[in-house]
């Protein structure tokens, strides 16, 4: 039997239906045929940066052997029609391809995690492929990105519990004391299930769409366990593990070039701040940053909580290595660096010259005027140079996220850090209904 990758997104729109619903939908029809599943559905966020990305910026990719890849691709073609968003926005594709990944198709999938792809490149690399389109077809581009992702090195899972479809866009009952409780049992090997600081669920989407919730995590097994922790109230229809890169950072694997950056790429680059922080109406923190090649205006946004707090308290001269996006320049600002993450490297040293001290009296002597010197206002002794305090820093080295809430699909969570998943382990991966 050949080998089939079969690529599909954009199917969602701001007024609901979810990508991996859709796949959802196509494996319930396709497993009535013979299929063998390679791999887990793979579940691929792209380049978050995109201002024109999909709602969930997420494309699937299913991978099997079959008998009749037409047939598997006439039904998958006719789920697609069915329920994607089009008249709400959607430019939905549906690629398939046979046997091997061509590396150009996999270079592709590597540039879409980062930078802007071109749809015309796109199109070229698709000639060969069976393709369906809806809308204006935009798709292509994350269903060619999630066929060539196949998850060689880092990745997670979750699995993504669906409703019934008399629930879409009702309020999801779900208890709040049970997701605490899974979150605690089943850490550190699930991640991003609550927000202690704001006492948030964040498990659950809140717009109209299929998903009743989602669990991010290490183990299929595990995420199976944390799913029964749960007390759902209310009927659901069925689930899928994806395999994903979710929590991985996979966006930001690539240094920033400050003499050449390019608006919403993502990356890293390794900075000595050059302005002290301050802060705009919003509570967002700005700051400048340069290294050999440049500098960057930066931002960091009040809604990332401790890290803009963190940013706030930095000064010139602080060592740092800086994840993020390019935001493209506006008339208000330059293209700016987009913080998603902060390593301090090194910090400066905080230094203030204040009036001297009276060895007497203890209190601070008074300005006699420029180059004059200084005087206590008590005792009259003098002195003629300010004193030099260091001032303690209230940041140390290491590595800042944003809270919980704040995280992107991609962000690697604190606890995946020096974490790299590299085995495949059998689980069953799909309840459906």
């Amino acid at each position: 039997m050949p080998l089939v990758h079969l690529g599909l997104d954009d199917t969602d729109s701001k007024e609901g239906m979810c990508t991996t619903y859709v796949a959802y939908l196509i494996i319930k029809e396709i497993l009535k045929e013979r299929v063998e599943f390679l791999d887990f559905p793979n579940l691929i966020r792209l380049n978050p940066a995109i201002p024109w990305k999909t709602r969930g910026n997420g494309a699937v990719a299913l991978r099997f052997y079959c008998e009749d890849p037409e047939e598997i691709f006439s039904l998958a073609c006719k789920v697609v029609k069915e329920n994607s968003q089009v008249s709400f926005g959607a430019n939905s594709c549906l690629a398939l391809l046979e046997g091997e990944i061509p590396k150009e198709i996999r270079a592709l999938a590597n540039d879409a995690l980062y930078k802007v792809v071109n749809f015309k490149r796109a199109k070229k690399l698709a000639k060969g492929l069976k393709l369906f389109s809806l809308g204006k077809g935009h798709g292509l581009i994350g269903a060619l990105a999630a066929i060539g992702n196949t998850l060689e090195e880092d990745y997670t899972f979750e699995i993504l519990v669906y409703r019934k479809r008399e629930n879409f866009g009702k309020k999801r009952m779900i208890d709040r004391e049970s997701v605490i409780r899974m979150d605690k049992e089943t850490y550190p090997l699930t991640f991003n299930n609550y927000d202690y600081e704001k006492d948030r669920i964040l498990i659950t989407p809140h717009g109209p769409d299929p998903v009743l919730l989602g669990i991010r995590g290490e183990d299929p097994e595990v995420l199976i366990k944390a799913l029964k922790i749960l007390k759902i109230d209310e009927e659901w229809d069925g689930y899928l593990i994806f395999r994903t890169n979710q929590g991985t950072n996979h966006h930001l694997r690539y240094p920033l070039n400050l003499k050449d950056l390019k608006a919403y790429t993502c990356g890293y680059v390794r900075v000595k701040v050059s302005s002290n922080p301050w802060r705009i109406r919003g509570g967002h923190v700005f700051f400048e940053a340069e290294n050999e090649d440049g500098k960057i205006l930066c931002a960091v946004y009040e809604p990332t909580g401790s890290l803009n707090d963190l940013a706030s308290k930095l000064i010139k001269g602080d060592e740092l290595e800086l994840g993020g996006s390019i935001r493209r320049n506006t008339k208000r600002f330059p293209k700016t660096l987009n913080v998603e993450y902060i390593k301090v490297l090194k910090l400066a040293k905080n230094v203030k010259y204040l009036n001297p001290l009276c060895d007497k009296c203890k209190k601070r002597m008074k300005s006699l005027g420029k180059n004059k010197g200084f005087e206590c206002e008590d005792c009259k002794l003098r002195k003629y140079s300010k004193e030099k305090l260091e001032m303690e820093r209230d940041i140390k080295l290491g590595l800042y996220l944003p809270p919980p809430r704040a995280h992107r699909h991609l962000t690697k969570p604190y606890q995946r850090y020096y974490e790299k998943n590299w085995f495949l382990p059998y689980s069953s991966w799909a309840l459906l209904n």
